[in-house]
């Protein structure tokens, strides 16, 4: 991993992205990294924009705002349209293939996150953590248990179980991806 990782969540407010960057930034403190957490809605909360950055680094962060992002996770159309032309050329993008149909011409990890949430797991709900897993997974960012650690703490009690059933398939579908040959030059759909 680089020094420095600058990583955006996008999406639409109601998907759980910003609890998701609360969970990526505690995971990395975690490993020992220096983290800094933003966020921010658009007008509406649920259906509304919804983007958070987060900055790991093993040095101090003098600024605390994504300003060039390496990584993207964009869960719907509007923000992947929205937020691509900011990712530097040689980043990771991550996309919900579910909702995200139309690419811009560049290399995209491209998932069925909440279709495969829904058909797995049968709760909408965990797709943020299905796709923090898979954006672990892809990066190698942080270290897994960090990052379980990291959604039993920051996640409802109770729903432990659940969580781990979503961090398990999110790792599952980078695998079924880099066996098929899905891997971060593809576009195909699965």
């Amino acid at each position: 991993m680089a020094h420095r990782q600058e990583i955006l969540l996008t999406g639409a407010g109601g998907q759980g992205l910003i609890l998701a960057s609360i969970i990526l930034a505690d995971a990395a403190i975690r490993d020992d990294k220096n983290v800094a957490q933003t966020q921010s809605y658009g007008p509406e909360a649920r259906g509304g924009e919804s983007m958070a950055g987060v900055i790991v680094d093993i040095d101090s962060i003098d600024y605390p705002k994504v300003t060039e992002p390496s990584i993207l996770l964009s869960m719907n159309q509007q923000s992947y349209n929205k937020f691509i032309p900011r990712m530097e050329e040689s980043g990771t993008v991550i996309v919900d293939s579910t909702y995200v149909e139309q690419l811009h011409g560049r290399p995209v990890f491209s998932y069925p996150i909440t279709r495969e949430t829904i058909r797995v797991i049968g709760k909408e709900v965990v797709a943020n953590i299905v796709a923090l897993s898979i954006l672990n997974s892809v990066s190698g960012l942080l270290s897994s248990e960090s990052l379980k650690d990291s959604v039993l703490e920051r996640t409802p009690k109770g729903s432990g179980d659940l969580n781990i059933k979503a961090l398990e398939l999110g790792e599952k579908l980078v695998h079924q991806g880099e066996d098929s040959h899905l891997g971060a030059h593809s576009q195909a759909r699965q």
